[in-house]
């Protein structure tokens, strides 16, 4: 199972659950301590085994570089749970410019690229699971927080389009 986002939250909590069910764990996240924490206690808890990826996902290079690590290491991904995710809050005129742009490059770019390069391998064995995590705001507008509600608009949209693209190979998409 591959969890980005994974140390804290939703993110955490999925890990903690698929852990305890006795599944081997890749986690992305940026916080290299926190994953080093995690890594140990769920190894030592639920003897599973947890490989720990420090990545930013809003660096475009990054996605790229985790597909690489699990190719080199022969990491065969059965579930993708898509949970990292940011927001800005304030008036869109207001707000900045990096900021917002760092969101959609982690909020929809790598949630996608993340999916497309670990797609093929799940449709060859004819088996995957993939969540990428949305939220309530994807069902309508968001003044003060546009960006962050159209991004989720786009997971839900991807994930509902994507599901009946593979539904035939036996992945499920939620």
């Amino acid at each position: 199972v591959l969890i980005t986002g994974a140390t804290s939250g939703i993110g955490y909590e999925l890990a903690n659950i698929f852990a305890e069910n006795g599944c081997n764990l890749v986690l992305v996240a940026r916080r290299a301590d926190r994953l080093e924490k995690i890594k140990t206690e769920f190894e030592k808890d639920f003897g599973v085994s947890v490989i720990h990826i420090v990545k930013n996902l809003s660096d475009p290079a990054a996605v790229k570089e985790i597909a690489e690590e699990i190719k080199k290491q022969n990491i065969d991904i059965d579930i993708l749970i898509n949970n990292a995710g940011i927001g800005v809050y304030g008036n869109f005129s207001h707000t900045e410019r990096e900021k917002e742009l760092n969101m959609i490059k982690l909020n929809i770019t790598a949630l996608t690229d993340l999916t497309k390069l670990l797609l093929g391998e799940m449709i060859k064995k004819r088996y995957g699971k993939i969540l990428n995590v949305a939220s309530t705001a994807a069902f309508q507008p968001g003044p003060k927080m546009a960006v962050y509600f159209a991004s989720k608009a786009y997971v839900l949209s991807f994930s509902e389009a994507l599901r009946e693209e593979v539904k035939q190979y036996g992945i499920t998409v939620s």
